[in-house]
């Protein structure tokens, strides 16, 4: 109980010290990353570190977000809560399940095996069942499953993949970090019809987008 007790005012202290402090203020956002148990996310020896205001590695050279940014980009998405949305980059499981709090459905892709599975179980034990885990090629996004209310994605491209737009729906909007293998900047796009809106927010940086639409290797 007072480890419970810990981490719970840990996410207090998160949300008001490092998202609220930093202009993002969506009552249901803020709800969503008190809610969600950040520290099961991240290997158990790093887990006093979950709460604090940076990156922290998973393994297979893959990193948990900082909390402000996973803030961020869910943010710029703009959710009302019918929405669903394509994850590409599962990682941990942790910016989808924020996501999960916050729309209908989550579609979430992830390349390594391992990551797309340990999350898979975590996610499902914490009572996720509006979350579907796909293994593959995040950078081809899931035509299948398109259109989508919004695609976040969690690592870095050349550009904004032409076929992760394709499969935004109306007014969907893209969160994708965008430049060279060791920083980018954080861009938003907006469909209209057949045309795109694009608005550049801040400096990032991110593991590289490794596939067809992303980095080689």
């Amino acid at each position: 109980m007072e480890e419970e007790t810990f981490f719970i005012n840990a996410r207090r202290r998160m949300v008001e010290e490092q998202i609220t402090s930093r202009g993002i203020h969506e009552a249901r956002l803020l709800e969503a990353l008190r809610e969600v148990p950040r520290h099961l996310f991240v290997p158990y020896e790093d887990r006093s570190l979950a709460y604090n205001d940076g990156p922290l590695p998973i393994g297979l050279g893959q990193t948990i977000s900082q909390p402000y940014i996973v803030a961020l980009m869910t943010d710029l998405l703009q959710l009302n809560g019918h929405e669903t949305i394509l994850e590409v980059g599962t990682g941990s499981g942790y910016q989808a399940a924020v996501l999960a709090e916050l729309v209908k459905q989550v579609h979430t892709i992830e390349r390594h095996p391992e990551l797309a599975q340990h999350a898979e179980r975590l996610l499902k034990d914490l009572g996720y069942s509006n979350i579907q885990v796909h293994i593959g090629d995040g950078s081809l996004g899931l035509p299948e499953l398109s259109p989508f209310d919004g695609i976040l994605v969690t690592a870095a491209a050349p550009k904004a993949p032409q076929g992760l737009l394709s499969q935004l729906g109306k007014g969907g909007r893209l969160v994708i970090p965008v430049g060279q293998r060791y920083g980018q900047v954080l861009e938003c796009w907006q469909r209209s019809g057949e045309s795109y809106k694009q608005e550049v927010i801040s400096p990032v940086a991110f593991v590289p987008l490794i596939g067809e639409e992303g980095f080689s290797h």
